[in-house]
C-alpha cells in the first residue's frame, strides 16, 4: 500500500505534520493525536456525512459535531486518531485495489458473501470488522476467491 495515499487523504503533510512513510508513522501519529481537520478531510474523501462517520467513530455523534463546529487545530484523542487513521488506510488500500474511489465507495455499498453478507462499510465502526474489510481487499488484490 502507499503510505502516501494515506497521507494525502487526511490532508497532506500540512495538516499532519508529517508524511506518512511506515506503519511506525501511523502509530506516532496515532499516539500523539491527529487534528481534526484530518477528520474532516477523511469525510469528505469518503463521502460521508458527519452522521454516518460517527458510527465508524469510538464516540458520540454529538462529539463528532465538535469535531466538525471547533477549531481545526485542536487534536483528536489516541482512539480517534487510531481509528481515523485505520479508515484512511482501508480507504487507500480499497481505491487501490478497485481502481479509483468510487469504485471502492460503490463496493462498500453492497453486501458481500465473504463478509457474511454484510455491507463492508457497516463492519468499519469495529476494529475487527475493519480488519475483516482489510484482508478482503487483500483476498481481492491478488485474485483470491471469496
Amino acid at each position: 500500500m502507499q503510505y502516501n495515499q494515506v497521507t494525502d487523504i487526511l490532508g497532506g503533510e500540512k495538516v499532519l505534520g508529517r508524511r506518512i512513510s511506515s506503519r511506525a508513522d501511523l502509530v506516532e501519529l496515532g499516539r500523539t493525536g491527529l487534528r481534526k481537520n484530518a477528520l474532516s478531510n477523511l469525510v469528505k474523501y469518503m463521502s460521508l456525512s458527519w452522521r454516518d462517520m460517527a458510527s465508524l467513530l469510538p464516540v458520540s455523534e454529538r462529539t463528532v459535531q465538535r469535531y466538525q463546529k471547533y477549531g481545526a487545530a485542536r487534536h483528536l484523542n489516541q482512539q480517534v486518531s487510531e481509528q481515523t487513521l485505520q479508515l484512511a488506510e482501508i480507504m487507500a488500500m480499497g481505491s487501490e485495489v478497485f481502481g479509483d474511489r468510487d469504485n471502492f465507495l460503490a463496493w462498500l455499498s453492497m453486501p458481500s458473501v465473504a463478509l457474511g453478507d454484510e455491507k463492508p462499510m457497516e463492519l468499519l465502526g469495529s476494529r475487527f470488522g475493519a480488519e475483516m474489510v482489510m484482508d478482503e481487499l487483500g483476498r481481492i488484490a491478488h485474485g483470491i476467491p471469496a
